[in-house]
């Protein structure tokens, strides 16, 4: 079978609320999980409306876990999937200073090897 996995690097998994700004309004939303390139989001679906094709470049604001560093960036929203509650976002970042890549690469890969290590554990000692 052939994946339709387009995103590069590895997702974390997380729950953290963020700032989504669509058309200069911000909307609270939750990643779901994320890599260096982009990240899933859930925003409710009342009274927002789903996005039209200017708004589909958006800006982001969240903490990155760890590091007390607030993250600005700006995405572009690839997919949209709808459920009776919520907007499922698919967004690919476009935008970021460099040490803000840094850190997410950063975060990413360490969150990565720590799950890798953790999943190591149980083997040796199963």
């Amino acid at each position: 079978m052939i994946s339709s996995e387009r995103r590069r690097g590895q997702r974390v998994p997380m729950d953290i609320f963020l700032n989504q700004y669509i058309a200069d309004k911000p909307y609270r939303a939750m990643a779901g999980n994320m890599s260096e390139t982009g990240l899933l989001l859930s925003r409710v679906k009342a009274p927002s409306a789903p996005l039209s094709g200017r708004e589909r470049v958006i800006g982001l604001e969240f903490e990155l876990p760890g590091t007390g560093e607030t993250i600005w960036a700006r995405g572009e929203i690839c997919q949209q999937i709808q459920d009776s509650y919520f907007y499922n976002d698919r967004i690919r970042f476009t935008g970021m200073a460099k040490f803000h890549q840094r850190l997410l690469r950063d975060f990413c890969m360490e969150s990565h090897n720590s799950h890798l290590q953790g999943l190591l554990e149980q083997i040796q000692y199963s």
